[in-house]
């Protein structure tokens, strides 16, 4: 595979399989399940390695065989086959696509699995619901993209809607993908809690956190947080239980606040929520690092977290735009069914 060869960072073949070849052998030592927790963290790297690999000889395997019928087809050069050529060249152009979205997504941590919060911003019950919306816009869009779902904690709005909501997806690039949507949203609409159909402006934050291999780097001082235990509701599914078990925990120092409440038990949840709670701290930790780093090397530090990604407008007329990339659509409908590729690509390509 010449062309994957020579992409070399982050899909370097070489590194990445003397990196396999090395943990598969670990997983033969005698003492590998002795610890269980670290041995299927070495087993779910190195599936994520083949599978990363594997999706990419595909992917390279179909663009080939997609040229080589593309040649033949040109040879005949019969006017019959003018429409097949068509369409296989928008084929191809549609792999190469896919193909250059993967080779971009060469960050640390964007194959990992990742955390979404959905927050409601001010506006009461409006923003509530538009939370929720937004909620079903991330559980269709990776239910579209075959990514696993586990829903950590929701609660319910005191009217309609939810109040906080936190979802862990997993799957090969979550966080690749999904990290485009950290940010604010905002949306304008006729309001259907207001008795006279006034418009409506609404919004909802997003926070997404890639889910790392921690190796110990965090420690927790008890003292320093604060575990609150309440009873499990919400739209959890039938796996969530109705006793006092979900778990809310507060770290004090830097005021994060983490809950999960789909385990069966107050202990699970309380392993759960501690695991995302070193994972928001680990990162906060990366994000400090490379801020002092520009700081030092005298480049303008950007202060744009939270700020307005993106404008879903119902009324007066619709539109869904992005204000990173300016891209966008009529068809609010289909974007808040999941479809929401478009800016995703728009942003990934921006970052080249």
């Amino acid at each position: 595979m010449p062309q994957l060869k020579k992409s070399g960072g982050y899909f370097d073949l070489p590194k990445k399989e003397e990196r396999i070849q090395k943990l598969e052998e670990e997983t033969k030592s005698l003492d590998f399940w002795n610890n269980h927790e670290k041995a299927e963290e070495t087993i779910a790297e190195l599936n994520s390695l083949k599978e990363q690999i594997q999706k990419m000889e595909d992917l390279e395997a179909e663009i080939k065989n997609d040229l080589e019928m593309l040649e033949l087809l040109e040879n005949e050069v019969e006017e019959s086959f003018q429409e097949e050529i068509q369409g296989s060249i928008g084929k191809i152009q549609k792999e190469i696509e896919e193909f250059h979205l993967l080779l971009i997504l060469n960050g640390p941590y964007d194959k990992n699995n990742c955390i979404i919060d959905i927050h409601p911003g001010a506006g009461g019950t409006e923003s509530c619901d538009w939370a929720s919306m937004l909620y079903r816009m991330y559980m269709r869009w990776c239910e579209k993209n075959k990514y696993k779902v586990t829903v950590l904690d929701y609660q319910d709005g005191e009217e309609a809607g939810l109040k906080s909501a936190s979802l862990l997806v997993k799957g090969l690039y979550a966080y690749g993908y999904l990290k485009n949507e950290k940010g604010v949203h905002r949306l304008i609409r006729l309001s259907p809690f207001d008795a006279n159909n006034r418009r409506h402006t609404s919004f909802a934050s997003i926070e997404v956190t890639p889910e790392m291999n921690q190796d110990n780097e965090i420690e927790i001082d008890e003292k320093d947080l604060k575990i609150d235990v309440y009873r499990s509701t919400g739209a959890g599914g039938q796996g969530v239980n109705t006793t006092d078990s979900a778990v809310r925990i507060t770290h004090l120092p830097t005021k994060i606040v983490v809950t999960c409440q789909n385990e069966r038990s107050q202990i699970q949840n309380k392993e759960q929520a501690l695991k995302v709670l070193k994972n928001k701290l680990l990162l906060k930790k990366i994000q400090e690092q490379e801020q002092a780093l520009k700081e030092v090397k005298g480049e303008q530090v950007s202060n744009e977290f939270g700020s307005q990604i993106r404008s879903y407008i119902l009324h007066p007329y619709s539109m869904v735009k992005d204000h990173r990339t300016n891209v966008e659509t009529s068809n609010v409908e289909k974007v808040l069914d999941g479809d929401i590729d478009l800016f995703i690509e728009a942003n990934l390509k921006k970052e080249v």
